[in-house]
């Protein structure tokens, strides 16, 4: 068959492979996907679609049509188990495809609890794919009893479903906060005070030490040594990418897949973006966990598949929605020295600052916060903190 192969049907592989059509490549593409399901949109899942308020069908990120009508193949329930490389070849079913080029936007998959605590146990769920929730939404009963491992942002949208639906929540946290890993203090302050305010009880300082039933759970031993009840459990402590078909294939791994600016692994003729792919970034090496990011380097990857030699530049961005807030974050944290705080109560924004320059944003609830810290950061335009703070200042005016 020739022509581009893609190993992963989510986000970043439809990107990719509707981005090759735009630009006008003719040659054959294959999009093959483990899940059976067209590529659809993650982040509403743990959202709107297990609440109930979006339908399957608004997830899907194109209508099946479109891929008849743009010639790509698409291979789903399908898993990928080698690729040769000198072959030029990936094995699928027992079929063998060839390819010209390679796109590994494999994704990643949740971390999940050992069986030696109970992680095998009924009644124990991850919010991933669309399998995942369909599975644990006929749970979701008013008056159960529901445990959320992790205080991350899936974990607390998972608690935040749970509350409004009328269960009781407990979620638990190894870290001094929640959100400790992505946000600052005051973040996480604000996100405690809206759970608490929705009847979600979170307790900070506390792991697990395991879960308890027979066959199925119904208990849990926390770390120290209280026992609760509990009706089902959504373990939420991070993802890891999924770079065994590459590692399996003798390509370089470093917290992913490695690229080189371009989106190029170590070998010309394979590529890889999304969750699964680290890159060159502000003279070092990340990897985005985001839909952003998704989109973006693929489109890059597609038009360098097709001789643009077009570095990346990330520009990151993410979002929450928990009752009714909606969380939207600009730029990247790290290495931030100081808190700029701006408005107050439900509508507030924290600017983060590494001496004079503003690294990112967090906004919940204020939209026009989040537009003009994005432009700010994307531009390298770093505003006066104290200007930042003063409620009355025009933040338009920073854009000149």
């Amino acid at each position: 068959m020739g022509g581009i192969v893609i190993i992963g049907a989510g986000q970043a592989g439809a990107s990719l492979a509707a981005k090759l059509r735009a630009l006008g490549y003719d040659g054959d593409v294959t999009m093959i996907g483990e899940e059976p399901a067209p590529p659809y949109q993650r982040p509403p899942l743990s959202k709107g679609y297990l609440l109930g308020d979006m339908e399957l069908e608004r997830l899907y990120l194109r209508a099946p049509a479109f891929w008849e009508e743009h010639r790509i193949t698409l291979k789903l329930g399908a898993a990928v188990t080698a690729i040769d490389r000198t072959a030029k070849t990936v094995r699928v079913n027992g079929e063998t495809i060839s390819y010209d080029q390679l796109a590994l936007t494999t994704g990643s998959r949740p971390r999940r609890l050992p069986a030696s605590v109970g992680g095998d146990l009924k009644g124990v769920y991850t919010v991933r794919t669309l399998a995942d929730v369909d599975a644990m939404a006929p749970e979701f009963e008013a008056g159960r009893k529901l445990l959320i491992v992790g205080g991350g942002y899936i974990g607390l949208e998972a608690a935040a479903v749970g509350a409004k639906l009328g269960l009781s929540v407990t979620l638990i946290e190894m870290a001094p906060r929640i959100l400790q890993r992505v946000a600052a203090p005051e973040t996480s302050d604000y996100f405690r005070k809206t759970h608490a305010d929705h009847g979600v009880t979170i307790l900070e300082n506390t792991g697990l030490d395991r879960l308890t039933g027979e066959g199925r759970v119904s208990g849990a031993v926390l770390s120290d040594g209280r026992e609760i009840a509990v009706d089902f459990v959504i373990v939420g402590v991070g993802i890891t990418p999924l770079t065994i078909l590459a590692e399996e294939a003798g390509l370089e791994i470093d917290n992913g897949i490695r690229t080189d600016e371009f989106g190029r692994t170590s070998d010309p003729a394979i590529w890889a973006a999304g969750d699964c792919a680290s890159f060159p970034h502000q003279g070092g090496r990340i990897r985005l966990e985001s839909v952003g990011n998704a989109i973006d380097q693929a489109e890059i990857v597609a038009e360098n598949m097709l001789g643009a030699e077009k570095p990346y530049a990330a520009k990151p961005w993410f979002w929450s929605d928990q009752y009714d807030v909606k969380l939207q974050i600009a730029g990247l944290n790290t290495g931030y020295d100081r808190i700029v705080t701006r408005g107050e109560g439900a509508s507030v924004s924290f600017w983060y600052y590494k001496g004079d320059k503003l690294l990112a944003i967090d906004s919940m609830n204020d939209a026009r916060a989040y537009m003009i810290g994005k432009r700010l950061i994307e531009a390298g335009k770093s505003p006066d903190p104290a200007v930042i703070a003063d409620p009355a200042s025009d933040l338009k005016a920073l854009l000149k």
